[in-house]
């Protein structure tokens, strides 16, 4: 592997969010297999998610990290610290909240939540799981909730107005409420 190769792949951090062990009785006894969900991220606003099986612990890690190398989004953070704005996310059961939090609150969240935000490079967030508590659809819970993330840049392009403006208007209702 070449230099260049290696410095690009160690620039991700993984973290292994669970392993599912499944048995398939054959005469003779059980074949065991494996599932690993594992989420990458390179802790600057890049994170994805993958999902790998195989007979063995580490060829089913191996294959979760390349899909999720595969499948990284681009999640837009303010100070590089917290999420721009509250938001809701949803798959299947799993329902989550993502909220903004202040400087020093730290990552309060549960076990597959708290793992995306690690890898995504967000320091300060609280975030409620509602629903199940399946790791899969927590984590895809929570990746279609940053999706949905919008940066004030995107939101003044779309209403055609400059960043500033938009900045003033939201201290204008703060000090209205």
């Amino acid at each position: 592997m070449s230099r260049d190769v290696q410095e690009r792949e160690s620039e991700f951090v993984d973290r292994l969010v669970h392993i599912n062990r499944v048995a398939k009785v054959v005469k003779g006894g059980k074949r065991f297999g494996f599932a690993a969900l594992v989420v990458v991220g390179d802790q600057k606003g890049r994170v994805g998610f993958g999902h790998g099986k195989a007979r063995e612990v580490p060829e089913a890690i191996r294959k979760a990290t390349e899909q999720a190398k595969r499948q990284m989004i681009r999640v837009p953070l303010r100070d590089a610290r917290t999420l721009h704005h509250d938001i809701t996310g949803r798959h299947g059961a799993g329902k989550v909240v993502l909220r903004a939090a202040v400087a020093g609150t730290g990552i309060i969240a549960g076990g597959p939540m708290r793992a995306v935000f690690e890898t995504l490079g967000i320091n300060d967030i609280v975030a409620k799981s509602t629903g199940t508590s399946n790791p899969y659809n927590m984590v895809r819970a929570t990746f279609d909730a940053l999706k949905r993330v919008d940066s004030p840049r995107a939101v003044a392009a779309r209403r055609g107005l400059k960043v500033s403006e938009l900045q003033a208007r939201r201290g204008e209702t703060a000090v209205e409420a």
